[in-house]
Parts: C-alpha cells; structure tokens; sequence
C-alpha cells in the first residue's frame, strides 16, 4: 500500500510531498488509524530512560513536533523533533530538497526551517505521545558562530522541562559555520557551557535530562578521536552518529549531484558506520545512537555490529514507508539472540 502512496507522491516536488505525507498521517491519526506498537521484548535501558524498542526517528522530519503524536503511533520506539531554534527562521530559498532514487538518497539544504523553540514548545506540552522525546537544537541563522552559545543556552533552557533527552546539533551542512563547532576550542567552550547549565537545571528540577551531541559523518579517524575525547571531558552523554554528508562521490553524475546541502540515506550508511566504530573504540562505554543510511533490517544491524546502542531513521523511513520500523525492530531484536 505504501508502495501506490509513494509513486503518487514521488510524482511531486519532494517539500511539498513531504508536507503532504505529514499532513495525511495527522489526518489517520485524528481518524483512529494509526495505532502499530512495536514494543521489544526487551526493552532498552540507556542514559538513564527505557526504550520500548530500539528504533527512533531521527530529526528533520518534524521539526516543529507537529506531528509527534502521528508518528509516535507508527511504532517508533522514541521520536527527535527539531532541530529548532529561539526564533523562528524561514530556512534556505526553495528550492531545497532533492530526490537521488538511484541511490535511495536525498539532498536537502533546509537551512533549519522552523516556527520557534515556542511553537514546538506548545505542541511537545499538549502531545499524548508516551515514547521517549528527543528535542533536536540549533542556532539562528542571524546569530554569528562566536556567539552560537547563546542561541543553544536559551534553547537547552526552553526545552529541558519537556525534553527525555536534549540533542545539540553541530553537524549541519546548512548552516555557514556550524561544522566548525565540532573542533578545538570551539567545541569545548560550546560543551562545556551546555553542560554545565544542564546539570543545573537537572539539580533544579529534580530531573537529569541526557545531553547527546549529532555529529558528521566527514571526519578523519584523527577527527573523530579530539570530538570523542571532547564529549568524554566534557560528560556528555550520548552521541548521536552522524548527520548528512557533504561528499558527492557516491552519486556523481547522476541528476542533482551538483546541488548544495546535505546527502542522507544509503551513500552516507558506510561512511556513518566508519565513524560509529571509531567512536565505539574511543568511547567503550559511552550511548551511541546510529544514523544514516538505514534502509532495511540488515542495515540496521550492520549499524549495531558497528557499534550502535539504538538506531534512527530518516531517509529509508521515506522510501521504504512505515513497515520499515517493524523490519528493524524484528532484525535488531533477532542480532541480539
């Protein structure tokens, strides 16, 4: 069925068919369709919450968590909504997303798109979704590299209440400047200030919310090790494996390969594998969620062989459709035996 949903709509510009998809699963919810549980028969106990299956929605997908309840009843064992920023921002110029179905990939240069740290406030507060929330955060695009910390304090500040986990993402393309976050004195000034305010608001509220960090997946194994040894110093716990790729070399040639932004789904699966095992040598005992490139159940559990606690989808999840979260659950369950 999905398959008839997905050739209609790949018919159509790739935001709007997006917006629609999302639209139509609000309407099947508000309608009682949308009712799959996937629950594990072992639930996953990390960073302190217990995950009902291992396979989470990454984020981008719904960035204002308009639809959270929606796809919370898809069965996805936590859902990420976000990224989102103090103020609303109306992304890059459409258009901005691209389809490569050659590769079962997608290129996108949204820019953080979204309506406020308030808007999806508003709707996290009256969801009826019982799964682990993520909230994804980011900077405006106004505000300069040098001060990112503001942007990503008033958010962390925002959310914390209403968050099961904070992530701070550092790793999009789309942003002039984010990447650098990753690096140096950047990353640990950044860190470290989040850090610290979340441990003081975990104190105040009586609360610890985990602090995960995203990053990308164009990083030298030397990389990889100053980030992995900046999330340790810096206690942060969990990271988030990886982002879009910048790369083009898996589809060269083919139609939009020269078009800026991020390239996700299956050229980005080994590339995100590489940087889950360094981080898994580095960090042996550290959460690593894996994302990138999942398109079926062997993918996702070449992502736990490689060192993943719980995986996430995003590409795969919109060209496979939803039976693809009960395909993961039942392989990653099945690795496990």
């Amino acid at each position: 069925m999905y398959g008839l949903a997905r050739a209609l709509l790949f018919r159509l510009d790739p935001e709007r068919a997006h917006d629609l998809s999302l639209k139509s699963l609000n309407f099947m919810h508000r309608a009682g369709i949308l009712n799959a549980r996937h629950d594990s028969d072992d639930p996953i106990e990390l960073m302190g919450l217990r995950f009902a299956n291992p396979v989470g929605l990454a984020a981008g997908l719904d960035k204002n968590a308009d639809h959270l309840d929606a796809l919370g009843a898809l069965g996805f064992g936590f859902v990420e909504v976000g990224t989102v920023t103090p103020k609303a921002q109306p992304g890059n110029p459409r258009p901005r997303m691209f389809r490569v179905p050659q590769r079962q990939a997608i290129i996108n240069r949204m820019g953080f798109n979204n309506a406020g740290v308030d808007h999806l406030l508003a709707n996290v507060r009256k969801s009826r979704y019982n799964g682990v929330i993520g909230i994804n955060i980011g900077k405006n695009l106004t505000t300069p590299v040098e001060q990112a910390v503001d942007d990503y304090l008033t958010c962390l500040t925002r959310v914390h209440a209403h968050a099961h986990y904070i992530t701070v993402n550092i790793s999009s393309p789309n942003t002039p400047g984010l990447r650098n976050l990753q690096f140096g004195e950047h990353l640990d000034a950044l860190l470290g200030a989040l850090r610290e305010e979340c441990s003081r608001l975990d104190r105040q509220k009586g609360k610890p919310v985990p602090l995960a960090v995203k990053i990308a997946p164009d990083m030298t194994p030397e990389e990889v090790g100053l980030v992995a040894k900046a999330l340790s110093s810096n206690a942060i716990d969990a990271v988030i494996a990886t982002n879009t790729t910048v790369s083009r070399e898996a589809i060269n040639g083919l139609p939009h390969a020269d078009e800026q932004g991020g390239l996700s789904g299956g050229p980005v699966f080994e590339a995100s594998n590489r940087v889950i095992r360094e981080l898994r040598r580095q960090l042996p005992n550290m959460p690593i969620i894996g994302v990138g490139g999942i398109d079926s159940g062997e993918k996702a559990k070449a992502k736990r062989e490689a060192g993943a606690d719980l995986v996430q989808l995003y590409t795969g999840f919109i060209y496979r459709g939803p039976g693809l979260i009960n395909e993961c659950i039942q392989a990653l369950q099945s690795n496990k035996k």
